[in-house]
């Protein structure tokens, strides 16, 4: 008991230990991927709206530059040397990364950059699809670079009745500033991904490659996913970029989970510390309670058992609460009254059996005794023939021999219980000899003893005891085969494996009353017998109970009633004396003496 509750405190305080550690940490867990899906949409958000502010700045710049008249004159002249010389100036004025020209035909004159020129004939398509586009902002990518752009037309004379004279272009890289004014704001990474590369980022080359190798795995809208860059785990959102080239362009977010989880584990791990501190007080609480609750108990478990054993006198020390020591006095209460009571009973069923041996054996030896005493007194006249004063002294012998099976019943019942002496014997034959004594009984007298083919056994036994005992089965089966259906026969089998060793004897008698057959063995029990105090299987099943067998009643049935008689071979075994090895050198030096009674 005290280690199922010890276990018990333990299993409990580890299992809230662990289910508090996984609730905290699914919660944790679940707060922190939502915090910071909420940091990726604000970082999209943070980006649209600088880029809004930037398109703002930009549409006002190109406002200006379409209402120069210088920049007008320029376009009027039509040919494309002078605008593409005279553009710069006004490229240089602009301050933009990309500046370009077009006829009102929306081809382009003179496009001017930073860095390497955008691909001409893409500039014309895309330009194209910038002019005809509703949207507010406009992103051009070419050449591998990405530019937000502005545009405005030209007219000679006003807007609504001038002639167009053509287009103006001014736009801003999205470049590493740009990239790092994002990245402050939103507190993130930040990738412009095109197809299969990257046109600027926040990550290093190393993590690049990672990148470029897991984008399939990207979201292509702006739900949030997982990717795991390096040794590092990142949630992303991805947002596509509005460009008008034939390749798609998409801005990523990552932030990082680990770095935004390093708090989660810090709580982890002060919640395990927290757990082993809750683990060693469960166990002294344990320990505590085992020591004032579950020991006392122990104690009176084995008070307990001992008394179930028979041990009356058991002490065992009080402590604990007081509820236990109020328990063991109420236990030694018990005990004493249980002793008392066994006591009593023990000596009431002293004198039952005394009584009942005193019955059975008076009335037996009471008329053996009135058989011997009105034959004596006839034998006492000298009228009495010769042929008279046989069969009196015939009946006065069979009384005298009688009383001698009554007296000698008791010796042996007494003397059961106490250490045989096993010699090494031949088992048939001790069977043969009980056999042959039995039929020089006067009650096997009618009574045929069919001894089958009795295979040769020798082993380990009390000789003296186990012919006993074969007798009085054998003696019970004639008995019980002169009461019933002739023709009276008794049939002896002896059977023999190498774990076991059955004699079976069978009577054709009436069988065993069934108020008798659970008490069949109990002392002084018999029923319809003459003669007998009701010993003989008594001493039968205590003597093979000692040689490690059994008795058991098989089968009972008019006409055939079966007595079986098994001795196992390892309890046979046991009986051989320590000193001795060999069986037949025992035989040799110490021959059986046993004779026939």
């Amino acid at each position: 008991m005290r280690t199922i509750l010890l276990l018990s405190l333990l299993s409990l305080a580890c299992g809230l230990t662990v289910m508090s550690l996984i609730v905290i940490h699914s919660s944790l867990q679940t707060q922190i991927r939502s915090n910071l899906a909420a940091d990726l949409a604000h970082s999209t958000a943070t980006f649209g709206n600088i880029q809004h502010q930037r398109q703002q700045m930009l549409d006002r710049e190109v406002a200006l530059l379409a209402d120069l008249p210088s920049l007008k004159a320029l376009m009027t002249t039509n040919d494309l040397n002078t605008i593409s010389d005279g553009g710069v100036e006004f490229w240089k004025v602009s301050g933009s990364d990309l500046f370009a020209l077009a006829t009102s035909a929306e081809q382009v004159e003179a496009v001017y950059a930073n860095t390497a020129l955008p691909d001409r004939q893409d500039m014309n398509l895309q330009l194209k699809r910038v002019l005809d586009s509703p949207s507010g902002q406009h992103y051009l990518f070419s050449n591998h670079r990405l530019y937000q752009i502005s545009f405005q037309p030209l007219y000679f004379g006003p807007e609504s009745t001038g002639v167009p004279l053509g287009y103006v272009i001014a736009g801003y890289a999205i470049d590493d500033h740009v990239i790092r004014e994002v990245r402050e704001a939103a507190a993130a990474d930040v990738v412009f991904l095109a197809a299969n590369e990257i046109i600027s980022g926040t990550l290093n080359s190393e993590h690049d490659k990672d990148l470029l190798r897991q984008q399939n795995l990207i979201a292509p809208h702006s739900s949030t996913g997982d990717l795991r860059i390096g040794k590092e785990h990142y949630l992303t959102a991805s947002m596509p970029i509005p460009t008008f080239s034939d390749v798609p362009v998409r801005l990523l977010v990552l932030k990082s989970y680990d770095q935004a989880s390093s708090f989660a584990m810090r709580l982890n791990r002060l919640l395990v510390g927290i757990g082993l501190l809750v683990l060693l007080v469960g166990t002294v609480l344990a320990l505590y309670i085992s020591g004032t609750i579950t020991r006392p108990l122990d104690a009176l478990l084995a008070g307990a058992r001992a008394l179930g054993s028979g041990n009356f006198d058991y002490q065992f020390t009080r402590r604990g609460v007081r509820e236990l020591n109020e328990l063991g006095t109420a236990f030694d209460h018990m005990r004493n009254q249980l002793r008392r009571s066994q006591q009593e009973l023990v000596e009431s069923a002293r004198l039952a059996i005394i009584g009942r041996m005193a019955s059975s054996i008076s009335h037996d030896l009471r008329h053996y005794l009135s058989a011997i005493y009105a034959n004596a007194e006839f034998l006492s006249h000298s009228s009495i023939p010769e042929e008279e004063r046989d069969e009196l002294l015939a009946e006065v012998s069979l009384a005298v021999q009688g009383m001698t099976d009554v007296l000698e019943s008791l010796l042996v019942f007494s003397r059961t219980g106490r250490s045989l002496n096993p010699t090494y014997e031949s088992l048939s034959f001790l069977i043969e000899r009980a056999a042959a004594l039995i039929r020089m009984h006067p009650d096997a007298h009618s009574v045929t003893i069919v001894m089958e083919q009795l295979p040769h056994i020798e082993t380990w036994l009390d000789a003296r005891m186990i012919e006993r005992a074969v007798c009085n089965l054998l003696i019970n089966a004639v008995q019980a085969a002169r009461n019933g259906a002739l023709p009276a026969i008794v049939r002896v089998e002896l059977a023999d494996s190498p774990d076991l060793i059955e004699l079976r004897i069978t009577d054709s008698g009436t069988g065993v009353p069934e108020a008798i057959r659970d008490t069949l063995f109990d002392p002084f029990v018999t029923n319809g017998k003459r003669r007998g105090i009701g010993l003989g299987l008594t001493i039968a099943h205590r003597i093979v109970q000692e040689h490690g067998g059994t008795v058991q009643l098989e089968e009972s049935r008019p006409g055939r009633t079966v007595f079986v008689l098994s001795l196992s071979r390892s309890s046979l075994d046991s009986l051989r004396p320590a000193e001795q090895t060999e069986p037949s050198l025992w035989k040799e030096e110490h021959p059986t003496n046993i004779v026939p009674r």
